[in-house]
């Protein structure tokens, strides 16, 4: 029972504070200034390229969650002719996943704050409920990052996306960009337009986070078919950080769950 109240007391917040320091790095790896420290996030640029193949090489600005500039050049494969498009100067594209993923982070800080060094924890359950609240809001920053959103084209073709670029994009092709796990990826679809006399096989294309050739579409009242597809992704080094920073905390939590299990399981007659 003694070593249960030091636990309690002494280990419980030492944990706490270790999971502080480390979900602070988190944070402060999402680059992001909080309302009151002032000055931007920097920017960071990045070349996206595939191995074995130009069709498609790309140059993205990252500040934060915010692409703000992206430069994209294209080779046509059916006439190797050189497309090249970047984003307008007053555009900035923000990324859903890294605003979540840090909002989720920041949930987690405000809910390891709230229990300061002078907390007394009177029982187990208390902690294990707060390492669940804890760890949920880690597994959910985690997800953002590595499960992007499934989409249809009509969704990826309908997004403010295809408005940022100057030139506009050519009616026949889309793009896309998201994150998968510590990678910022750019998809580039080359469409072609089905003949009224070719739809008897029409068969839309339902989410999906990568469509392959072949995916058909309806859009605008226009019936398209995807004939190339191109992926080009890069490392972003501090989301690498971010997702160990991430399972470093989980395994923490976990570790201090069942330190807290292992007690209450000699008092199963009794509330832990």
């Amino acid at each position: 029972e003694e070593e249960f109240k030091w636990l309690l007391q002494e280990e419980v917040h030492a944990v706490l504070k270790q999971l502080q320091d480390i979900l602070k790095e988190a944070s402060h790896r999402f680059a992001l200034p909080s309302s009151g420290s002032g000055g931007a996030a920097k920017q960071e640029s990045f070349v996206l390229s595939t191995s074995g193949t130009d069709q498609v090489k790309g140059v993205m600005t990252l500040q934060g969650d915010a692409l703000c500039q992206a430069d994209v050049n294209l080779k046509m494969p059916r006439n190797n002719q050189l497309l090249h498009f970047a984003f307008r100067e007053d555009k900035q594209w923000k990324l859903q996943q890294i605003q979540d993923a840090r909002n989720h982070v920041n949930q987690a800080i405000y809910l390891l704050m709230n229990r300061d060094v002078n907390y007394q924890f009177k029982t187990g359950l208390e902690v294990l409920k707060l390492m669940d609240a804890v760890m949920l809001q880690l597994s959910r920053a985690r997800n953002r990052l590595t499960t992007p959103a499934t989409l249809t084209l009509p969704e990826i073709a309908s997004t403010g996306l295809t408005k940022m670029f100057t030139p506009a994009l050519p009616p026949d092709i889309l793009v896309n960009f998201y994150i998968n796990l510590n990678k910022l990826c750019l998809t580039v679809y080359q469409l072609h337009i089905l003949q009224p006399s070719t739809t008897k096989n029409f068969k839309p294309a339902g989410g999906s986070v990568l469509h392959n050739p072949g995916a058909m579409f309806e859009f605008g009242s226009q019936r398209y078919e995807v004939s190339h597809v191109h992926k080009v992704e890069c490392v972003v080094p501090w989301l690498n950080d971010a997702l160990v920073f991430f399972t470093v905390s989980l395994q923490l939590c976990q570790q201090l769950k069942d330190k807290i299990s292992v007690f209450s399981s000699y008092w199963n007659y009794r509330p832990y």
